[in-house]
């Protein structure tokens, strides 16, 4: 089985909020307007994995807004692979009440961002927000954002800021995207305090230095099962993704720095994050495709031979 934790869906870079989409032209538009983020082009890319997260986005700060109606709208188009986290942003309006309505709507899930939404982690309206979230078992999922837009305020996200809301509600399953990059030495801390806690390689699978870096801290800190696949969508592909992982031993090739076992990392790939996190299985019979990435692993060994 594999589950991409972490995709998105949207019509135009411009639902990231006019701050994001200025941030996109800035850096040359890459990979934003390269790739199309469209039902169709999710369908088409998310075809290697057996269930994909569709997210939702909340920020006021950034003026971004993936509604919870269209991550659902998303997700009935395809309902045996795919599951739909809410973006919710604690500092606009009542939480709790955004988090109700996006069960009704039949998310399993949240997203928030204290970067690109500009909030302490521990602050009344997100400790309101996650509390409610332990209560109903919903996971949620910590997005990075620190890189979307110059408005965003990267203060707010360093992961040792999470313990306190871990300490407050130890039975909340959270997600820490991207590894918590530029802070993965801090987010493998947490996670080997916390087994409620777990990471995501989005975003660095686009960078396999950092993502090289993340993974032997998590492999040193012994908590590798915690480590979760998820491609980021747009942003990379799965199949990209995947072949990635299973080439970050080559940087250091010939080399007395550490490597990662083969095993550990097709661990990653082929993780059920959904039995991890507590999400329903979406299948109707309750069965996922068993899909494998034994594939694209043997792309990377052939070619590594070579």
């Amino acid at each position: 089985m594999i589950v991409d934790l972490h995709t998105r869906i949207w019509d135009a870079i411009e639902d990231l909020g006019p701050a994001v989409a200025e941030q996109a032209r800035r850096r040359g538009a890459e990979p934003w307007e390269a790739v199309s983020a469209s039902f169709e082009a999710h369908e088409a890319a998310t075809a290697p994995v057996s269930c994909a997260v569709v997210h939702g986005l909340r920020s006021d700060l950034l003026g971004a807004t993936i509604a919870h109606d269209q991550v659902a709208a998303a997700v009935k188009r395809s309902p045996d692979t795919l599951l739909g986290f809410a973006g919710i942003d604690p500092t606009a309006g009542k939480p709790v009440k955004e988090l109700e309505a996006a069960v009704d709507h039949g998310l399993v899930g949240v997203s928030v961002s204290p970067t690109a939404a500009g909030f302490h982690p521990c602050s009344t309206g997100a400790m309101e927000l996650f509390e409610a979230c332990a209560a109903r078992q919903l996971p949620v999922y910590i997005e990075a954002g620190s890189h979307l837009a110059r408005a965003a305020k990267m203060e707010f996200g360093q992961p040792f800021l999470l313990d306190e809301v871990v300490r407050s509600f130890p039975e909340l399953r959270l997600v820490v995207g991207g590894f918590g990059e530029p802070w993965p030495n801090q987010t493998a801390a947490l996670l080997a305090k916390h087994p409620s806690v777990f990471a995501d390689v989005s975003g660095l699978v686009l960078r396999p230095w950092p993502l090289y870096n993340a993974l032997v801290s998590a492999y040193q800190a012994g908590v590798m099962n915690q480590v979760l696949f998820a491609s980021g969508f747009p942003a990379c592909e799965p199949e990209k993704a995947i072949v990635t992982l299973y080439s970050v031993n080559t940087l250091t090739q010939g080399t007395p720095l550490p490597s990662i076992p083969r095993e550990q990392l097709r661990g990653i790939v082929e993780r059920n994050s959904l039995e991890q996190l507590g999400l329903p299985n979406p299948a109707k019979d309750g069965q996922l495709d068993d899909k494998s990435s034994s594939a694209f692993e043997q792309i990377v060994v052939e070619s590594t031979a070579s």
